[in-house]
Order: C-alpha cells, then sequence, then structure tokens
C-alpha cells in the first residue's frame, strides 16, 4: 500500500488559489480514477476535479469555503500499489479540461434510507449529482432507472417525493436559541462569498451614478404582443429584452464609452465595436450574468432564443464559464417584481448597467389629453470615471426614443 497526495492543479483563468464549493468524497471512501473528487470555484462557475489515481481517501486536507492555492494538497489517497504511471502529472494538471458545474456549495448529502444502499458508487451525471446535493439526496439510496443502472433526474425527483424521503441540514448552518428567538448563523461560502466580494468590490472601488428615466412604451407593447399573436407559435414568444437589446445596437456605437471595461490599475479603457451584453440572471446558485455574444448580429427571435437559452443554461448549472464571461454591458431585469426604480451595481469592469423596471398602466398625459399609458422606468447606473453624466443622460434619452417609436429600431 502506498499513499498519493493529490495536489489542486491549475485550473485555469490564470488564478493563484480557488475556493472549494463542495467535496464529492469523504475519508473512508473507496473512489475508481477518473471519479470527481472535488468541486473548486473559480470566478465564473465551478469545476469538477476527477482523481487520477483509484483508491481509499484517508485525508481530506480543506473544508468546504476553503480557498486552497493552486499546487497545495487536497486530498490524500491510499492506493493498492506503484503509483500508476502519468498520476504525478495529473496531480499537476488535469488530463482533460474539467467540466463546468454549478457553482454552488452543496449541503450535506441526507443520511441513508432504511433500505439501504442499492449502489455504494452509483452513476449519474454532474447534473443529477448537483440535483441531489441541492434536494439533499444520498444517491446511494436511490435506485437507477436507466437499464444500465445509472440515477436520472426523475428517479431524484420520485425519490425525494417518497416516505423515505430524508431531510438534509445545510454544513454551513448553525443554529443558537435564544430564549423564544432562534437565531441562523450562515456562514457565507462558494457562490455567495463570490457574488458578496464581487458586489463589495465594484461598489467600493467604482464611483456610481445613477440616472431613472420614464418611458412610454405603449406602442412597444402593443407590438411585442401583435408579433407573438402572429409568429408566437412558429417563431417563439418574445419578451421586451430582445427589444431593449435591439435599441442598444443602435445606441452603442453613438456612445462608445459606455460600451467596454476599465482596468483602474493599468488605467486603461478598452472600448469595444461589438456588443456583448450580459443577462443577469437569478438563479438557484445565486446572480449568475450568462452573455449574449455579438447581439448587433441578432434579429429579434434569435436574441430572444439565445436569452432563454443561457438562462436556462445558467439556472440548471450547465452555462460554460465562456457562456459566463465577457459581456461588455449588462442588462439586469426582475420582471414583474422589477419596482419603480432601482440602482443596480455595475458588473465590473464595465462600465454601465441598465436596469429594467416593470410595466405598469399608468395617466399621462399625451398631446394635452390624460390618457392610461404603458410605463415603464429604466433605471441605469455608470462608472464616472469613464462616463460623464451629460453622456449618459444622452444615451439614455436616445434608448427613449427608440423604445418610444419602435418603427425606428428597423429604419
Amino acid at each position: 500500500m502506498s499513499e498519493f497526495n493529490f495536489k489542486l492543479p491549475d485550473i485555469g483563468e490564470g488564478i493563484a488559489e480557488s475556493e472549494i464549493a463542495a467535496w464529492r468524497v469523504a475519508v473512508g471512501d473507496v473512489i475508481k480514477e477518473e471519479q470527481p473528487l472535488v468541486d473548486m470555484l473559480t470566478d465564473k462557475a465551478a469545476v469538477e476535479i476527477p482523481s487520477p489515481v483509484a483508491g481509499k481517501v484517508v485525508k481530506l486536507h480543506a473544508a468546504a469555503g476553503d480557498k486552497v492555492p493552486v499546487g497545495s494538497v487536497l486530498v490524500t489517497i491510499e492506493t493498492s500499489g506503484e503509483k500508476p504511471a502519468g498520476a504525478a502529472s495529473a496531480a499537476t494538471k488535469p488530463a482533460a479540461a474539467p467540466a463546468p458545474v454549478a457553482a454552488k456549495a452543496a449541503p450535506a448529502t441526507a443520511a441513508p434510507a432504511k433500505s439501504g444502499f442499492f449502489s455504494e458508487h452509483p452513476a449519474a451525471a454532474p447534473s443529477v449529482r448537483k440535483r441531489a446535493r441541492e434536494m439533499g439526496v444520498d444517491l446511494r439510496t436511490v435506485r437507477g432507472s436507466h437499464p444500465s443502472g445509472r440515477v436520472l433526474h426523475e428517479d431524484v425527483i420520485a425519490h425525494a417525493a417518497g416516505p423515505v424521503a430524508a431531510e438534509a441540514a445545510p454544513v454551513a448552518t448553525k443554529v443558537a436559541p435564544t430564549g423564544e428567538d432562534r437565531v441562523e448563523q450562515v456562514k457565507v461560502i462558494g457562490m455567495r462569498r463570490k457574488i458578496a466580494e464581487a458586489m463589495e468590490r465594484s461598489k467600493r472601488r467604482i464611483p456610481h451614478f445613477a440616472y431613472v428615466e420614464e418611458l412610454d412604451v405603449t406602442e412597444l407593447e402593443a407590438l411585442r404582443v401583435h408579433l407573438n399573436e402572429v409568429h408566437g407559435a412558429t417563431r417563439g414568444k418574445l419578451t421586451l429584452l430582445p427589444f431593449l437589446v435591439r435599441a442598444l445596437t443602435i445606441a452603442v456605437p453613438e456612445f462608445p464609452q459606455v460600451n467596454g471595461t476599465y482596468d483602474d490599475e493599468a488605467g486603461i479603457n478598452t472600448r469595444h465595436s461589438a456588443l456583448h451584453v450580459g443577462i443577469a440572471t437569478q438563479t438557484p446558485n445565486g446572480l449568475l450574468v450568462p452573455v449574449v455574444r455579438h447581439a448587433e448580429r441578432l434579429d429579434l427571435w434569435q436574441c430572444a432564443a439565445e436569452i432563454a437559452r443561457l438562462a436556462q443554461a445558467a439556472r440548471t448549472g450547465k452555462a460554460t464559464a465562456k457562456e459566463l464571461s465577457g459581456s461588455t454591458l449588462t442588462i439586469t431585469s426582475l420582471g414583474k417584481m422589477g419596482g419603480i426604480a432601482s440602482t443596480p451595481i455595475i458588473n465590473a469592469p464595465e462600465v454601465g448597467i441598465i436596469g429594467v423596471n416593470k410595466m405598469v398602466p399608468r395617466p399621462a398625459v399625451v398631446n394635452g389629453v390624460i390618457g392610461v399609458r404603458t410605463m415603464m422606468n429604466l433605471s441605469s447606473s455608470f462608472d464616472h470615471r469613464i462616463v460623464d453624466g451629460y453622456d449618459a443622460a444622452s444615451f439614455i434619452q436616445r434608448l427613449k426614443g427608440l423604445l418610444e417609436h419602435p418603427a425606428t429600431l428597423y429604419m
């Protein structure tokens, strides 16, 4: 018998350290070569790190939420003989690029069901394992319905809904009763900590200023409804967002300073001719920003389809690192919960963000006559180091004109 110390490999993006999002193994587990060991968190997502050797886990050198330098020992594995050929190189560099998975620290797995384990090492796709962790289901207690015995999504759901489903307590939660009050202390780790750090860094380093404008989107909404009635069944449903993206593709070239990134350490503002729109998306793992690339090349329905595809990928943990990076200007929207106004935080290192508030019918004066109009506010924030107030206001007024007169989107 011999021991093999597996070190954190270089997982790309030029990082010197990475946070442990979730362990896939525990001390005492007998594992196979290429079996997932741990999910390591980068700035954009988590990557699944497989084991280069088979053996028994004898020590985990860090816990979920710990930050580990590249090259330091993650786990010690007891192997049955000599270290396999190639294991040394695998300890410093993965044989293949690890696959992105949902960046969320996993809750502790549920206790085994009373009926026992169906498999000590169940076969399941990474997305199925993720869902099981989120639902507090121990995959070893789930009978796989695939002919090969593999556990499927529906197996996990059915198991959780059944009488033997166990309830798991999150590993990072400590509940302390204080009289009639119960205080819950939740350690901020994983993607939640990444979001917290990014928001703090953006708010601390970027001098934000906000600009809110009211839009009359009566004509735009009528056009959207009409297009959905005529083409919705064959080309897909349109929301407001593709129209806003279309307006951005027209307005941004006139205000190039808003479409880019600012490296404040190097003092370089990078402007882009292409428009890569970040779409802030709420997911079970926190706020992610998938990117619609080259929005200027897409028509309304192509843009709508891409927004929907990326949102689904982000919410199911299937968005790649590339799909979650490279935005030049971000849109954030809470839909019907959008409120009257907001002050969105810039998605650094970008220099602007457009917030969409909810559409509501309100009395408005049009040509001296009071009538009911569909109104909506745009709440934007800009980096005052790069974007002057006058330019920001002019940019939003340009968007306002385009959206209030939707025919101009195609002239």
